[in-house]
């Protein structure tokens, strides 16, 4: 009993700082939230019943990350809305229900970092939270599923130095390193990597950030390991 106290301590005093927000156009969504955040060691900035009263009342504050309602009733969309609080400088970590896979994709392509149903645990709801608050991907079911129900959106067509390059690169390897662990230049390593953005960008998957590359590499199979059906374009 002890060791988990302490372990529970620990997780709370990591989480402690880190800066949480909520939209959600359910007034009771909005409590739970609030209240599940401060009990779990986060940092409550503020809840909104959307992300243009969010952006209003936030003022200077900062926020790292915001629970986002998937699907708000005041006629905005699911990109406007992930774009909108994105440009207040917080992740996004949808909240969703399980049956709306074509909005979740949509999320995704915004630039959200991460789904969790509203069925979810609140433990998982904040352990979610944490990862995204990281800078980390969530990878989870949902995700999966999201883009496995579309294959358009889930691959961009990649050769297979381009995918090697994002593999390395995207798991954290320097730019430097990933060329010479491939035993090409820096430059034409810079080129890949510039051709690779530019594809994302065409199929409107934008990864102008290391952590965006990440995500588009988790999103299409490249990382954990590479596609070995992959042809090579050179």
């Amino acid at each position: 009993m002890q060791l988990t106290v302490e372990n529970e301590t620990s997780t709370e005093a990591k989480r402690r700082g880190i800066r949480v927000g909520v939209v959600d156009d359910h007034e009771s969504v909005r409590l739970g939230l609030k209240a599940a955040c401060i009990d779990a060691g986060f940092e409550f900035v503020l809840a909104a019943a959307s992300v243009r009263e969010f952006v209003s009342e936030l003022g200077g504050r900062e926020c790292d990350v915001v629970v986002l309602d998937l699907s708000l009733g005041d006629g905005s969309t699911v990109t406007e809305n992930v774009k909108a609080v994105q440009a207040t400088g917080c992740a996004v970590l949808i909240h969703s229900i399980a049956d709306r896979v074509a909005l979740v994709r949509e999320a995704l392509a915004a630039g959200a970092a991460g789904v969790i149903p509203k069925s979810s645990a609140t433990k998982t709801v904040m352990s979610a939270l944490a990862t995204v608050a990281r800078g980390d991907v969530l990878n989870n079911l949902e995700w999966a599923t999201a883009i496995d129900a579309d294959r358009d959106f889930s691959k961009a067509q990649l050769g297979r130095r381009e995918r090697e390059i994002l593999h390395l690169y995207a798991s954290g390897l320097p730019l430097k390193l990933a060329a010479e662990r491939l035993g090409i230049g820096y430059a034409t390593a810079r080129e890949y990597l510039d051709r690779i953005r530019v594809k994302y960008v065409e199929v409107g998957r934008p990864a102008p950030t290391k952590v965006d590359l990440l995500r588009r590499a988790v999103e299409d199979g490249i990382l954990p390991g590479l596609d070995p059906d992959g042809g090579d374009e050179h």
